[in-house]
C-alpha cells in the first residue's frame, strides 16, 4: 500500500479536527473532513469575538500546571505543541502574534477569521475535502461504515482511519452537543461523565427568605464587573489569592477569575453541596490598613461615604457588602475590616453545561494509546476537548486542542502505514 492509497477520515471541524488533518494531509493521507454544521471552526470563531487568545507564553512548567491532574497525561503532547510553536505556526499561516500585558498572545489584529480562512486554504490546497452538514451516526452495523446524516439522507464513507475531534457538549448551537456519547460508550470506550468547566456559579440565598441574590442587587447591578478583587477558596491561605475580576449576573457570578477556580469549586460543590469563595475587595490594602481606615473618624458622614471616602469602596463592592453582611457585622470595625479582605460567598451549583466555555470529562485519556488511538477501537483516534482534561481560559484550551490533534493525527498516520506494511 503506498502514501498516496491511505485513506482518513476527520470527524469534527474545530481546531483539534483541523489540526489533525493537516497532520495527516502533510504526511501524504488523503482526507475527508465532515461537520454537522453549515461551516467549520464556529466556535473557534466565536471564541475570538472579543480577541482570539490563541495561547500563553508562561514558562513550559506553569504552562503545564494549568492541566492539574491531566498536565502528566498531556506533557508530551503540549511540549512538542506548546506556546512557541502555535506562534510559529500562526506564523507559517501569515498571521503575526504578540503577548498581551497578561501573557495572553493574540493574532496582532487580534480576530480569528483571517487565520481560519488562511487555515482552510492550506488544508484545500493539501487536497483535504471538506464535508459540511454531515452529522455523525455512528457505524454501520453491516459494513463498518461510518454513516452520517446528510441534507441528501443517509450517506456511508469508508475510512481506514478515523479521528474523531467532536468537541464537548459547551455551545450545543455550535455543534458541540456530546451527542457522540452514547456512540461510543455503545463500543466499550471508557468516558468520564461531561459537566461544566469554565462556567459561572448560581449562589446561596442570601437571606432565608430569598433565592440567589436579592431583587435590587439584580435589578441594578447584574452584569457590572467586580473589580479590581482577588480570590481563594476557602481551603487556601490570603497569599495564594489570585487577582482579577468577576462578573455579577442574576443568578450569581462569573468571568475570568471565577473559571480559573471553576474546577475544585465543582468539585467541592459535589462533595459537600455547596463551595465558599472567599473574595478580597482591597487587594491593593493590607488588612492593618483597612482596619485602620474604617476606625479612622467619621463624624456626621454615613458608613458608605466613610468607606468610599477612606478605601475606595462604593457602587457594587459597596452593595455586596450589604447583601452578604449583617448591620451588626457592618459596624462592627473588626468584623467589617475582616469581610472587606475576605468575603464569604457561598456557590451552590455550576451553570448549566450550554452555558459553560468549554466541558469537562469525556474520553478517558486511560482508554487511548500513546498515538491517540482508542484502545477498544484500532483504527479510530480521539482529540480536542472530548478528550477527559480541562484547562482555564487563557490560550490552555486551544492549545491542548491543537496539541491533541497533532498527536491523533500523527498517530493515525503511523497506524495507516503500520497496516498498510502487514498487508
Amino acid at each position: 500500500m503506498t502514501s498516496s492509497s491511505l485513506r482518513a477520515a476527520v470527524i469534527g471541524g474545530g481546531p483539534a479536527g483541523l489540526m489533525a488533518a493537516e497532520v495527516l494531509a502533510g504526511e501524504g493521507v488523503a482526507v475527508d473532513l465532515f461537520d454537522a454544521m453549515p461551516s467549520v471552526g464556529r466556535k473557534f470563531l466565536l471564541a475570538g469575538r472579543g480577541g482570539l487568545n490563541l495561547t500563553h507564553s508562561e514558562a513550559p512548567e506553569s504552562f503545564l500546571s494549568r492541566y492539574g491532574e491531566r498536565a502528566g497525561a498531556l506533557r508530551e503532547a503540549i511540549t512538542a505543541f506548546g506556546g512557541q510553536e502555535v506562534r510559529r505556526w500562526a506564523a507559517g499561516l501569515g498571521i503575526e502574534t504578540f503577548v498581551g500585558t497578561s501573557a495572553r498572545v493574540f493574532p496582532t489584529d487580534m480576530k480569528a477569521a483571517p487565520l481560519l480562512r488562511a487555515w482552510l486554504h492550506r488544508l484545500r490546497g493539501a487536497g483535504v475535502r471538506l464535508h459540511t452538514r454531515h452529522r455523525w451516526q455512528g457505524w454501520d452495523s453491516a459494513s463498518g461504515e461510518l454513516v452520517f446524516e446528510a441534507p441528501s439522507g443517509r450517506v456511508t464513507h469508508a475510512a481506514q482511519a478515523t479521528v474523531l475531534a467532536l468537541g464537548g457538549a459547551s455551545w450545543p448551537r455550535l455543534g458541540s452537543d456530546g451527542a457522540w456519547v452514547p456512540l461510543l460508550a455503545a463500543r466499550g470506550v471508557a468516558i468520564a461523565p461531561l459537566q461544566p468547566a469554565n462556567c459561572g456559579f448560581d449562589v446561596a440565598p442570601t437571606r432565608a427568605d430569598r433565592s440567589g441574590w436579592s431583587e435590587h442587587l439584580r435589578q441594578r447591578y447584574a452584569g457590572q464587573p467586580v473589580k479590581p478583587v482577588a480570590a481563594r477558596l476557602e481551603s487556601q491561605a490570603p497569599g495564594e489569592s489570585q487577582q482579577g475580576e468577576f462578573v455579577l449576573t442574576d443568578t450569581g457570578i462569573e468571568g475570568s477569575l471565577v473559571y480559573a477556580f471553576s474546577h475544585p469549586l465543582r468539585e467541592a460543590i459535589a462533595r459537600e453541596g455547596r463551595a465558599t469563595w472567599i473574595i478580597d475587595l482591597l487587594p491593593q490594602h493590607s488588612p492593618e490598613r483597612v482596619l485602620a481606615e474604617i476606625r479612622h473618624p467619621r463624624g456626621p458622614r454615613s458608613l458608605s461615604t466613610h468607606l468610599k471616602s477612606r478605601l475606595g469602596i462604593a457602587g457594587l463592592k459597596m452593595a455586596l457588602l450589604h447583601e452578604l453582611l449583617s448591620p451588626e457585622q457592618l459596624h462592627d470595625p473588626e468584623r467589617l475590616a475582616a469581610a472587606l479582605k475576605a468575603l464569604p460567598l457561598q456557590l451552590v451549583r455550576p451553570r448549566p453545561i450550554e452555558e459553560a466555555i468549554s466541558t469537562a470529562g469525556g474520553v478517558r485519556l486511560e482508554a487511548l494509546d500513546a498515538g491517540g488511538m482508542l484502545r477498544a477501537l484500532p483504527g479510530v483516534f480521539c482529540a480536542g476537548e472530548m478528550l477527559d482534561w480541562e484547562a482555564p481560559t487563557g490560550g490552555y484550551l486551544l492549545t491542548a486542542c491543537f496539541a491533541t490533534g497533532r498527536v491523533a493525527g500523527q498517530g493515525a498516520a503511523r497506524w495507516l502505514r503500520a497496516q498498510g506494511r502487514s498487508a
